[in-house]
């Protein structure tokens, strides 16, 4: 786990900071539709898992800008932004309708990547412990599939004040529209490193990370 400490006079955000960290502590979320129809069509072919396509698709994007791998040292009032930000997927039982989180490392090879979050969860399905450590796992974000229901609203509340930066994305079940297959995403992000624009940009970017991972 590396990181880079940044300097708040600098920071290109700095009145925004200020403000979303001092006067109105908040989050920003969306939630949006995106055309997954030729990951479906890619996972089919291949043979692959269209969750842990997706996983890795999703990963690949808040890798790659600094504002999704923004976080906060309380303990030294620091802004920081991390190398690498990973995943913590979570994997449901059936038999106790409950769910343990798996931390799974992100790596830009997609074989690795596949192989390994594929043994994760594996192992995952042996254990029915909830098992979550945030305090060992910083730089981890919230993935969260929600099979079920193809949703068209998501909130996630965090308490008021908590300076959370590491984003918390759910996806569910995708639905046929117009011809294509259509995934309802949610993504939330602190106001104080994300506003509007960014949280729109991760859907525009899921898209296009799409279209260049299965052509």
């Amino acid at each position: 786990m590396n990181y880079k400490i940044i300097d708040k006079e600098k920071y290109y955000r700095k009145g925004v900071y200020r403000h979303f960290t001092k006067d109105c502590k908040c989050s920003t979320s969306m939630t949006g539709r995106i055309d997954v129809t030729p990951l479906k069509a890619y996972s089919e072919k291949t043979g692959t898992k269209f969750y842990v396509n997706f996983l890795y698709i999703l990963s690949s994007v808040l890798n790659s800008r600094e504002d999704y791998r923004m976080g906060y040292l309380w303990q030294t009032d620091e802004l920081i932004c991390y190398d690498q930000i990973n995943p913590t997927q979570y994997i449901f039982h059936e038999d106790t309708e409950t769910c343990t989180p798996v931390y799974t490392v992100y790596y830009e090879d997609y074989t690795v990547f596949y192989e390994k979050a594929v043994l994760d969860i594996e192992k995952a399905k042996e254990t029915r412990e909830y098992g979550l450590d945030m305090e060992n796992h910083p730089n981890w974000f919230d993935a969260s599939f929600i099979p079920w229901f193809s949703y068209d609203s998501l909130n996630i509340e965090l308490p008021d004040g908590y300076l959370f930066f590491a984003p918390i994305v759910n996806w569910g079940k995708y639905r046929q529209e117009d011809g294509r297959l259509m995934m309802p995403v949610s993504v939330r992000l602190n106001h104080a490193i994300a506003d509007g624009y960014l949280v729109a940009k991760v859907f525009k970017l899921l898209e296009e990370k799409i279209e260049m991972f299965c052509s």
